[in-house]
């Protein structure tokens, strides 16, 4: 990512620090997927400087396991593997690639939806990834909260969180179950503010870490899949214990 080396990290205003977007949208389409209300929250990229571990640095991971440096800047398609605390006293041990980095538009994707005009200032993206289990615990239905994108004010955005399947981009959370060795494609939906710009994607688990990007070129979105019988991750996993 340009600006971004090593264990550099930019630091940024307290006003953007504090800067959150709420994002409300009314589900109006024909087979009434209706989307609970939705924040899409914009934190600080600000770092530690202390020369102290990071919170990943001191997870337990399976023997044979090399997390990947933090603060590496890597390419679309390349691999990371990284441990975090999914919640409290439970650890999940990935190989994280993102694959694609998608430009869309609420007219392109979004057709039958309800918009807000809060969210109409805002500019969609969706962050395609296959993530594998690396780990010993099963971490079915929970999402990949700890994946931002990062705009070109160094904010970083979390993703939106959907009451039902949003046929565009899903599933945005892991399938039930998603037991140690099982693999599984996510796609993730940003709503970034200000109709800003996606310059990358942002893996932190905590403000503590130094983040791991990837960076790569705009595509334009998949055609949706009509996959009747997969798709489990909608959104709706509750895990409170996953810190940004």
């Amino acid at each position: 990512m340009p600006g971004h080396t090593g264990g550099v990290t930019r630091r940024l205003s307290r006003a953007l620090a504090c800067a959150v977007l709420a994002v409300a949208l009314v589900g109006c389409s024909d087979d009434s997927d209706d989307p609970d209300s939705e924040e899409s929250t914009s934190s600080s990229e600000s770092g530690s400087d202390s020369g102290s571990p990071s919170p990943s640095d001191t997870l337990l991971v399976p023997d044979g396991v090399e997390l990947t440096d933090e603060g590496a800047d890597l390419d679309v398609g390349e691999t990371a593997t990284v441990a975090y605390e999914v919640r409290q006293g439970v650890v999940g041990v990935l190989d994280i690639t993102v694959t694609r980095l998608e430009k869309t538009s609420f007219g392109d994707s979004f057709v039958g939806w309800d918009l807000s005009d809060e969210t109409k200032t805002t500019k969609p993206y969706f962050v395609r990834a296959t993530v594998a289990n690396r780990g010993e615990t099963d971490l079915g239905e929970l999402r990949l909260q700890p994946l931002y994108v990062l705009d070109g004010t160094d904010t970083l955005i979390e993703s939106t969180l959907f009451g039902s399947t949003f046929k565009p981009c899903n599933p945005d959370a892991f399938p039930a179950p998603f037991p140690p060795g099982a693999t599984a494609d996510l796609c993730m939906v940003y709503l970034v503010p200000d109709k800003g710009d996606l310059v990358s994607a942002s893996f932190r688990p905590t403000e503590a870490d130094i983040p791991i990007t990837w960076s790569g070129e705009l595509e334009k979105p998949k055609p949706p899949k009509d996959d009747k019988g997969k798709g489990k991750g909608k959104g709706k996993n509750k895990d409170k214990g996953t810190k940004g």
